[in-house]
């Protein structure tokens, strides 16, 4: 979580991304696992609101953070901080499979969740990519 670069262009990758146009589909897709989604957290778009915002997401949850002792290790609790980004948090019980699709944004909970994550991308860059040619 803290080697994650922040840049001064976040509106405009946060715009990148989140692009529908027909020709960057499959390009822009997007996954993480665990303590990846650290990554999006302050992704903005152009008008200020949080890429996350009205997203469901999975990622390693406040609770499995204490149950490795790494709550007063970590700089802030990926949980709560995407809550406050406006994310819904998907979980499952501490350190089980959970994955979350939500549009073009693929997350899991922990390490366990890393072979769904794939499955799952997976599928819906083949679905990206029936739309494109269809």
């Amino acid at each position: 979580m803290v080697a994650i670069p922040i840049t001064d262009d976040q509106p405009g990758v946060a715009a990148r991304i989140a692009w529908t146009g027909v020709g960057e589909l499959i390009k822009l897709s997007s996954l993480s696992v665990c303590h990846g989604s650290a990554s999006l957290v302050n992704l903005q778009l152009a008008d200020g609101t949080y890429l996350v915002a009205g997203k469901k997401i999975s990622c390693f949850t406040n609770q499995e953070e204490a149950a490795v002792g790494l709550t007063n290790v970590v700089p802030f609790l990926l949980e709560s901080k995407l809550i406050d980004r406006g994310a819904t948090v998907e979980k499952a019980a501490n350190f089980q499979k959970k994955v979350v699709i939500s549009d073009r944004l693929v997350t899991g909970q922990n390490p366990a969740s890393a072979a769904g994550v794939g499955e799952a991308m997976v599928k819906l860059l083949k679905k990206l990519a029936f739309q494109v040619a269809a």
